[in-house]
């Protein structure tokens, strides 16, 4: 497990931690693999314990009654998911599925409760976690209530091209049917107002590269989703 100390050390989750601490909470990591699609939890399962993703990338997502799903993350690796309902001591909220072949580190609640007890300074990581994943479902439901398609998406390429450091072009990181699951639409009306924000010299699609032509006007458009002034798209 010491070919993950970096990696934990860097995660978001326990950050600063002194190496001592790391050391601690390699020893009560597990090591977990998963096939492309295969199901990681279940909403309604028990909250026994969070992951880190260690390689490829994990969705997380609820289905409707109807079977519509609707991702709410997608996780790369050295992100940890899956920790609300562990500190919460409830069920998992959601469901968890690997995009690609991946691996995480799993950390039991009881392991991690008792490092906890220990070592209380590991718990002010962790809160300002819970705090962030607070805002972070502030934001998409304001965004899923609020927001039409074009200024959710919109604000998402902006979003990648601060993540991903790139002025001009980004690469989309994942299928557009996964992007329109994560922006609450369909594949063809995602497809369709790509289309469009091309037309209006706001970005150049070229299958998952994207040119982001006019930041300006991307910005007017996930703020108030209008093109200029006067038009909406």
């Amino acid at each position: 497990m010491k070919k993950y100390f970096k990696l934990i050390s860097e995660t978001i989750l326990f950050a600063g931690l002194p190496g001592h601490h790391i050391e601690e909470l390699l020893k009560i990591a597990r090591e977990k693999d998963f096939n492309k699609n295969e199901l990681i939890f279940s909403e309604g399962d028990k909250g026994d314990g969070f992951y880190i993703n260690v390689e490829g990338r994990v969705k997380i997502f609820k289905l409707s009654l109807e079977g519509k799903e609707q991702i709410l993350h997608i996780f790369d690796p050295g992100e940890p998911y899956g920790e609300v309902p562990v500190f919460s001591g409830k069920t998992f909220p959601a469901n968890a599925e690997a995009i690609s072949t991946c691996r995480s580190l799993f950390f039991s609640r009881k392991s991690i409760v008792n490092l906890i007890s220990k070592n209380p300074s590991i718990a002010l990581n962790i809160l300002a976690v819970l705090s962030l994943r607070l805002r972070q479902f502030t934001v998409q439901v304001e965004n899923l209530s609020l927001k039409e398609v074009p200024s959710r998406l919109a604000a998402h390429l902006l979003m990648l091209s601060i993540e991903q450091d790139k002025i001009e072009t980004i690469n989309l990181n994942i299928s557009k049917t996964q992007l329109a699951s994560l922006l609450g639409t369909i594949p063809e009306t995602l497809s369709r107002i790509l289309s469009k924000m091309a037309g209006q010299g706001l970005i150049d699609v070229q299958g998952r590269k994207i040119k982001l032509l006019d930041i300006d006007g991307l910005a007017l458009l996930a703020q108030t989703g209008k093109v200029t002034d006067i038009e909406k798209i």
